[in-house]
């Protein structure tokens, strides 16, 4: 699973989807952007090494040569936790200026699913659009949006619900989201 980190706020959800993904045994595949470093710095404790040691296979971002780049290199897919305003206008116009969206656009090229975990409120019409434009090209627009339903008691649990959900688009389940009508 290729997973991507960008610049917006909410490194949390790429930080428990690491995590999640090595409690399921799958092989991960990160890739950071610079703004992305620069959230983890500003919202975490965890280091830029701390950060990549929960990640199988690590790339810089501007190795666009990198196997993830290539449609010959086989994946589950990608997810991009969280997805920066920037990154989603590159991936909706096929824009590849770094490996991530690089990654993204060899992604939905080979049909494979691609999960954008969008930051940003309130959305103005040129980021609807660009949503519109990954949905048409056969990706998935994930905004981490809470469920209350469930009774979350600490902002850990409304982030694992979040991650929980993405990893069903996958049939992966490792017992992070309390499912309806069991929640309560």
């Amino acid at each position: 699973m290729i997973v991507g980190i960008t610049g917006a706020t909410g490194i949390a959800y790429g930080i428990r989807l690491l995590q999640a993904l090595r409690a399921a045994n799958i092989e991960s595949h990160l890739v950071v952007t610079k703004p992305g470093e620069q959230t983890r710095a500003y919202e975490t404790d965890i280091t830029a090494r701390d950060l990549r040691a929960l990640a199988d296979v690590n790339y810089g971002i501007d190795e666009i040569g990198a196997a993830i780049a290539s449609g010959s290199f086989r994946t589950m897919g990608m997810i991009v936790a969280p997805c920066s305003m920037r990154s989603l206008a590159e991936i909706a116009t096929g824009v590849s200026s770094n490996l991530l969206t690089r990654a993204a656009d060899v992604t939905l090229k080979e049909r494979r699913r691609l999960v954008l975990m969008v930051r940003e409120t309130p959305l103005n019409a040129i980021h609807l659009d660009n949503m519109v434009r990954v949905n048409a090209a056969g990706g998935v627009i994930f905004p981490p949006v809470p469920a209350f339903y469930n009774k979350p008691q600490t902002v850990q649990d409304l982030v694992d619900d979040a991650v929980g959900r993405v990893l069903d688009l996958f049939d992966i389940d490792i017992g992070l989201v309390k499912r309806w009508p069991d929640a309560s």
